[in-house]
């Protein structure tokens, strides 16, 4: 940032009075501006003892296998974000449940939420930013080809859950990046 969105000066780095960190502060009018971590939520469907996977048609991690998930918007839950994913991704309606994991993504300065659900039906399709999305077995998963870590976090969870048959939320944090697509 270079400039206050509320006046339009130049803005710079230093502690806040009041503060313990580095922020963004207008010379001018003062304004304190916050960079704080972007939010994704997403969901683990579930049908039958099968979950619903994408294959991503958009980057980071084209061609990659993932389940529904995306930034939060304003306006909406956590859980209205994670069922509308799911639509947007698998054209899948869901039945969003309990809190699987949390997982702080560092480098990315990011927090990814995932919820547990239930596809009530086997109906899906790929939408716009899916290039296939399929129902698999635990043994099916294409584990080499996860898109994210917190990805395959929050699966290894859910499948550990199912097999002691309790459900328990899980925390993380990731400071790692992936290579590139390709």
């Amino acid at each position: 940032m270079k400039f206050c969105p509320e006046c339009g000066q130049p803005v710079e780095m230093r502690v806040p009075e009041g503060d313990h960190l580095p922020r963004h502060v207008c010379g001018s009018c003062e304004a304190i501006h916050y960079h704080n971590p972007k939010i994704i939520v997403g969901c683990v469907p579930e049908y039958q003892g099968r979950i619903l996977l994408c294959r991503r048609a958009i980057e980071p991690r084209h061609g990659y296998w993932t389940f529904p998930a995306g930034f939060m918007e304003h306006g909406e839950t956590m859980q209205q974000r994670a069922a509308r994913e799911t639509w947007e991704e698998a054209l899948a309606r869901v039945e969003i449940g309990s809190p699987l994991a949390i997982v702080h993504v560092l480098h990315a300065q990011q927090v990814h939420v995932t919820f547990r659900a239930r596809l009530p039906s086997p109906e899906f399709a790929a939408g716009t930013e899916s290039l296939e999305v399929g129902l698999y077995e635990p043994a099916e998963i294409p584990w080499d080809d996860i898109a994210f870590p917190s990805v395959h976090f929050a699966l290894e969870r859910w499948l550990e859950d199912r097999s002691r048959g309790r459900e328990e939320l899980h925390f993380t944090a990731i400071d790692r990046r992936l290579p590139a697509s390709g």
